[in-house]
């Protein structure tokens, strides 16, 4: 059966909204994308509405003219500064005389394991389920019609500010576009380019964004770690405008032609070494060094390798990733990052592309797109396809949405 669902990207740099028919089989044909400048948000955060209104409304004009379909409602990528996760345990009894558990014993413990102090301006986005113990029987990955007197459920719980949860909200309906439901960006981007079998065996999703680095572990099938870095590939451009002192654009344009993290050991020839370029004073030209370029680059890149590296030791997963780190995101495809990660870190590093795209799918089959991909793909996974109505406001407030939410991830994973 095939169902038409719409993702919308919310991102520091860019705004990426996707219209897509998809199959129960996994295949999904692009029939729309609206591509458009970010504005309003600050490393994943909405901190204009009217900008971020104004942005999110241009991009779902250009997906709903490209692939004549009227946009009522979406999944919405959420992530930025302000997420954190915590790892949590619930306890029940089981309920029933026989000792069979069901599906309500085990809502029941995610509940318990919910049951945990946070700060009032914080909110529960996700609490996601781990692995079960049943009378002390560790590893259990679905304990439903198991019998046993005591369930225990390990959880990963994902929090959020709730002001910069409400902003993003406000700003999507506002656009006219109500929320199918809000999913954090590193699953979506997980759904798009891993494997079941990179999921099961352990491995680290680093999705490389324009203002934050986004992380997240699976193992088992699960995920057992997020974290968001303050990182992104803006930062690598600022490096530039302040050391190369040229103006922003340049900048952004000097690390996208010239820029790697890989640069020759020996001096190049000056003929091939430099590059003439802005300056801030109009008129004003300058040689800039494609080696100081990328040596500037590298220094930044090797920060970040080196955050991500000392997550994944914190995490205390790090014996247990045998398929390795996969990069994604805009930034992921700077030239020599992905050797730069596998050398620091040790460990088996690969480019995440979205697969198995038909349609328009030449324009979104690269990394900066994942999390819109990965968003269609999380709608066709549960089951929940947009209204065909057009667009319509929300009939339901943020908190509801999180409850829904919150209800169907108990329902859906094990």
């Amino acid at each position: 059966m095939n169902r038409t669902i719409v993702g919308i990207d919310v991102g520091t740099t860019k705004i990426c909204t996707l219209v897509a028919e998809v199959h129960d089989t996994g295949k999904v044909n692009i029939l729309g994308v609206g591509l458009t400048p970010s504005k309003g948000l600050d490393r994943g955060v909405v901190v204009n509405i009217d900008e971020a209104v104004g942005a999110i409304a241009t991009s779902l004009e250009k997906a709903e003219r490209l692939s004549g379909y009227r946009i009522g409602t979406a999944f919405v990528g959420i992530a930025g500064r302000h997420i954190s996760s915590l790892n949590s345990r619930g306890v029940v009894a089981i309920s029933r005389p026989d000792h069979e558990i069901t599906r309500t014993d085990v809502a029941r413990a995610v509940e318990a394991a919910q049951a945990i102090a946070i700060p009032t301006q914080r909110e529960v986005i996700h609490v996601i389920p781990r692995a079960y113990i049943v009378d002390g029987h560790e590893g259990i990955r679905d304990p439903v019609g198991m019998a046993g007197y005591r369930l225990e459920v390990e959880t990963h719980i994902v929090t959020g500010e709730v002001m910069a949860i409400q902003n993003l909200i406000k700003s999507v309906e506002r656009a006219g576009v109500g929320i199918d439901d809000l999913v954090l960006q590193p699953l979506a981007s997980g759904a798009a380019v891993l494997t079941e079998e990179d999921k099961n065996r352990g491995v680290v999703l680093v999705d490389i964004g324009g203002g934050t680095t986004d992380i997240a572990i699976f193992i088992g099938g699960g995920i057992w770690h997020t974290v968001v870095l303050p990182i992104g590939g803006s930062h690598f451009t600022n490096d530039l405008v302040y050391v190369l002192h040229t103006p922003h654009n340049t900048a952004e344009y000097l690390k996208l032609k010239y820029g790697s993290v890989d640069y020759p050991a020996e001096p190049l020839d000056p003929d091939d070494d430099t590059i003439d370029t802005d300056t801030f004073s109009p008129g004003e030209r300058q040689q800039v060094s494609r080696q100081l370029l990328n040596e500037i680059l590298q220094s930044r890149a090797e920060q970040l390798v080196e955050m991500i590296g000392a997550e994944i030791r914190r995490s205390g997963y790090e014996g247990l990733l045998p398929a390795g780190i996969v990069l994604t995101g805009g930034s992921a495809q700077l030239p020599g990052l992905e050797e730069l990660t596998r050398d620091m870190l040790g460990m088996p590093v690969r480019l995440g592309v979205p697969t198995n795209l038909s349609g328009l799918a030449e324009a979104i089959d690269s990394p900066p797109y994942a999390t819109a991909v990965g968003l269609v793909r999380w709608g066709l996974r549960h089951g929940l396809a947009v209204s065909q109505s057009g667009p319509q406001q929300a009939q339901h407030n943020w908190r509801q949405t999180y409850d829904r939410f919150k209800m169907w991830l108990r329902e859906f994973l094990p």
